[in-house]
């Protein structure tokens, strides 16, 4: 019994190490440049996804819009947010991109097409990135320190995925998504 206490207690403590401390050593959290608001955009400007997150001419997607999408609605400011002023002095008067953290970014042995799901299946936007839509704000960015992508991409296995409807983009979400549709492919048509 002596030996016992002193075996229990290491590996209790090994097992909170590896579930409780390691995922919050592995991942840095990083804030976007801009506190985006996608409610206040959709509520009160009437603004869609594809408004702007669009298609290029070739069917790839254009992803994080570029300034000049923004600069259409926002030369001055809107509203009286401190958020919109420091959009509007920090990247809009210098002309200057922010740079955005991309919570999607694959892996680049991973081909995904957005026409494919969103033109062919039909799929809506919520379907993969949750309500983002809805949300009032930007989720903390949490960056996996070896790998550099985010942990939306390559979740941890047991946490939330994302602060919304628990959506990612891993290859275990897209995998399970295609077997609920009923459709099965080989891993040559994701992975080049």
């Amino acid at each position: 019994m002596r030996g016992f206490l002193p075996f229990a207690a290491g590996a209790v403590l090994a097992l909170a190490a590896g579930w409780i401390a390691f995922p919050r050593a592995i991942y840095k959290n990083r804030q976007q440049p801009v506190d985006f608001s996608h409610k206040v955009h959709a509520e009160k400007a009437g603004a869609k996804c594809e408004d702007c997150h669009a298609f290029r001419d070739d069917g790839t997607y254009a992803g994080v819009p570029a300034l000049d999408k923004c600069t259409g609605c926002h030369a001055a400011p809107m509203g009286t947010t401190a958020a919109e002023k420091h959009f509007i002095d920090s990247y809009v008067t210098p002309n200057r991109e922010p740079a955005w953290l991309s919570y999607a970014r694959q892996p680049g042995n991973v081909f995904f097409s957005h026409a494919t799901h969103v033109k062919l299946a039909g799929l809506k936007c919520d379907e993969c990135h949750g309500a983002e839509g809805a949300a009032d704000g930007l989720a903390v960015y949490a960056q996996d320190r070896i790998s550099g992508y985010s942990r939306d991409v390559l979740p941890v296995a047991g946490w939330r995925r994302t602060r919304l409807a628990g959506h990612s983009m891993s290859m275990d979400d897209c995998v399970d998504c295609h077997r609920r549709r009923g459709l099965e492919h080989s891993c040559l048509d994701c992975h080049q």
